[in-house]
């Protein structure tokens, strides 16, 4: 079965452009291409914070600060340049209690990290190569041991800190030294406190948390968990950061609901769209582009709205190379993966080591996220020494990373295209990506296409799609046999790939 020049329908339960979010994401977002790192991991620091004063040089905090790890991320900038992305989308860097998420302080750089200053040096590195610099703010729940929330021991239920958190203390239930015992936990976990998004206090906490960072040179947030933030509480922060930085850009971390409506009633720029993080690979994985093109459908309504975060992987998800089975080198599916991430339209991030086949399976156990976090070597891999063969281990998945790179900076428009499915079955699958129609169609200089159309195959022999007469191949398997124009479309070869224009 199969359907030709389908174009997406409407979809029960999708949102529409809603009159009350008129917020345009900042100019620059347009051109993002983010490289995605876990700063904890990707310099080996050790899974819990040591104990001490990080100020002190003589306590365990202060002797691991001193190691200066952050600027290990500074010569992967360079890297970052070479892949054609041109931004640094940083995991949590703030003081934590052990993977970043717990956070103790926000106003200093975790000591495994390194000091503030380190950080400041990576943001001024990066804004002098033309890389913009994003954060990941937690700001859903603190730590155990934030001093808001540990010093309620002794402060007890009247003070200030208490309304900061959501708890209950029952009356005469409090004396010095008894920390309190019900209160909400994320997802459940005892040490990760949330906060109560209804107290001016912490409204206050927040604002004044990214206005700092931005005040040093951030250039825009990742708001970690912003699926349990009420949307309400970022209408009292966002209007205030955005008087003082009008181009910073805020997205949020939202797997589930409708994201259209979240985006609405925050004020963000964006969510992250897992839904299609989901569809790429089970399309892929399991041989069904069905589920792809419906996840396509919901996709386009979200448009008019805003702009999505999309990504084949996190520090949170197996990668991408293991979910389909792949290897670095002879990854086909792979491919397809990151043909559909650098063609649809979105604000596309990549997780460190993607673009080098790296494999990792996450894994629901104490440290099950260690595989899909990993330290980075000490250069980047383009210098590292290739193979007896003539070939560095992974050359062949990041130069297929940099051709579709060089070809959506080219096409700008791609961030916010119009797509139409022009052929669909089980295996086979092509899109026809143009400029919205409120755009004028020659916004990028020179000889760029005005549309263009990706061909997928999973078919192990060669396969003909229609391709609405595009013939001209602007990015495609530079190992395997050329594609072929015939008729009004093009032969692929077994389980191949091409953007034509």
């Amino acid at each position: 079965m199969h359907v030709d020049d389908a174009a997406p329908s409407a979809l029960p339960g999708t949102a529409t452009a809603a009159p009350g979010h008129s917020r345009q994401e900042p100019g620059w977002v347009r051109h993002a291409i983010a490289w995605h790192v876990y700063p904890l991991g990707a310099v080996g620091a050790e899974p819990l914070c040591p104990p001490g004063d990080p100020q002190d040089p003589d306590s365990p905090a202060g002797l691991v600060a001193d190691e200066h790890r952050l600027a290990r991320l500074v010569p992967w900038l360079d890297h970052l340049i070479t892949l054609g992305a041109n931004v640094l989308l940083l995991g949590p860097v703030f003081h934590s209690m052990s993977h970043g998420y717990d956070t103790v302080d926000y106003y200093h750089v975790d000591p495994r990290l390194g000091t503030n200053e380190d950080l400041k040096v990576l943001i001024d590195q990066a804004h002098a190569r033309g890389i913009r610099v994003v954060l990941d703010g937690v700001f859903n729940h603190t730590g155990i041991e934030h001093p808001s929330f540990a010093g309620l021991a002794q402060s007890g239920p009247r003070s200030p800190e208490a309304g900061m958190y959501r708890l209950s203390w029952p009356e005469g239930s409090w004396a010095p030294g008894a920390a309190p015992s019900d209160y909400a936990r994320f997802e459940g976990q005892e040490w990760l406190p949330e906060l109560d998004h209804t107290s001016p206090d912490v409204v206050e906490m927040v604002s004044e948390v990214m206005e700092h960072w931005c005040a040093l040179g951030v250039d825009g947030w990742r708001l970690d968990a912003a699926y349990a933030v009420p949307p309400a509480f970022w209408t009292q922060v966002l209007p205030r950061l955005r008087s003082r930085f009008p181009e910073v850009y805020v997205f949020g971390e939202v797997i589930h609901g409708d994201y259209a409506q979240v985006v609405t009633d925050s004020g963000m720029d964006s969510v992250t769209q897992y839904e299609l993080w989901q569809a790429v690979w089970h399309g892929l994985a399991e041989e069904n582009f069905y589920e792809l093109d419906w996840c396509l459908g919901r996709h386009a309504h979200l448009l008019p709205v805003f702009v999505p975060v999309t990504f084949l992987g996190n520090h949170d998800t197996t990668r991408i190379a293991s979910a389909l089975g792949c290897r670095p080198g002879g990854a086909r599916r792979l491919a397809h993966a990151v043909a559909l991430l650098m063609t649809l339209p979105g604000t596309p991030v990549i997780y460190y080591g993607d673009e080098e086949g790296l494999e990792g399976v996450k894994e629901e156990r104490l440290g099950g996220d260690d595989a899909v976090r990993p330290a980075l070597p000490a250069e980047p891999w383009s210098r590292q020494p290739a193979l007896p063969t003539g070939q560095r281990p992974g050359a062949e998945v990041e130069d297929l990373y940099r051709q579709l790179i060089a070809l959506r900076r080219r096409l700008s428009w791609l961030h916010d295209a119009e797509v139409t499915t022009v052929h669909l079955d089980n295996r086979l699958l092509s899109l026809r990506l143009a400029p919205r129609a409120k755009e004028p169609g020659g916004q990028d200089a020179g000889t760029s296409p005005t549309s263009v159309v990706l061909a997928l195959s999973l078919e192990e022999h060669e396969a003909w799609l229609p391709t609405r007469g595009a013939h001209t191949v602007l990015a495609t398997d530079r190992q395997a046999p050329a594609p072929r124009a015939e008729r009004d479309g093009v032969v692929l070869p077994p389980c191949g790939w091409a953007v034509l224009g």
